[in-house]
């Protein structure tokens, strides 16, 4: 069976007959290109294919960061990952553009809570949201958050017949516009922003009927289109 090829045998990295300051110009073009075309975030390890080896691509990362100051889109970081998103300023010009609702990436306030309940302590059961909320978290709306793309399925939980559980994706970082778990707010903030519910909402929700959130809507950040620069 033959060998196969590869897909850019003379590709050169390291552009050694180049002057360095060619040659930077060049790898940054090229990390540009990659985040340019990538449907999502781009590690480091996937970005070092294209660049020599004696390049930091921290500093040309940060060169590239500020060659966008002033252009339509940002470098921005996910988790491990970078990619190319619009501006917020932007947004409604792009979704004039491809006709997208405005309010096509609202939450309500229970559907945020949820969510960042699901950051703060995933891996989380659907029970134990359930229980943080003092309600019950109904598979649709957890559902829904998946088909989004913002939760995935977890590790199975330990507890008495291995329900799922779910965590935060990348996108829930590139959406928010945190580069880590690290930047989430703390419970209290999120208590005071009304996305977590206090010890005496709870209490009170216990004999309540629970409330329709619909008319209660947060906005996310505006939706990122990596091919609008």
């Amino acid at each position: 069976m033959a060998r196969k090829a590869s897909p850019e045998p003379d590709f050169d990295r390291e552009l050694a007959d180049l002057p360095p300051e060619l040659r930077w110009r060049e790898w940054k073009a090229r990390v540009e290109a990659v985040l340019f075309a990538a449907p999502k975030p781009v590690t480091r390890e996937v970005l070092a294919r294209v660049v020599g080896r004696d390049c930091v691509l921290d500093l040309l990362l940060d060169d590239l960061r500020e060659d966008l100051r002033g252009r339509p889109v940002e470098l921005v970081r996910a988790g491990e990952g970078f990619a190319l998103h619009t501006r917020a300023a932007f947004g409604p010009a792009v979704r004039l553009a491809f006709d997208i609702p405005a309010d096509a990436k609202q939450l309500t306030k229970l559907e945020a809570g949820v969510l960042m309940a699901v950051a703060m302590f995933q891996p989380a059961t659907r029970a134990e949201i359930s229980e943080m909320f003092g309600r019950e978290i109904s598979r649709d709306l957890i559902a829904a958050m998946r088909e989004d793309g913002l939760i995935a399925a977890g590790p199975r939980s330990p507890k008495l017949g291995a329900p799922y559980t779910y965590v935060t994706t990348e996108k829930f970082l590139v959406e928010f516009g945190f580069e880590s778990l690290r930047d989430l707010p703390d419970l209290e903030a999120l208590k005071d922003a009304g996305l977590m519910p206090t010890a005496g909402q709870l209490g009170a929700r216990d004999s309540e009927p629970e409330a329709d959130d619909a008319g209660d809507r947060l906005a996310l950040p505006e939706v990122s289109q990596d091919s609008a620069a």
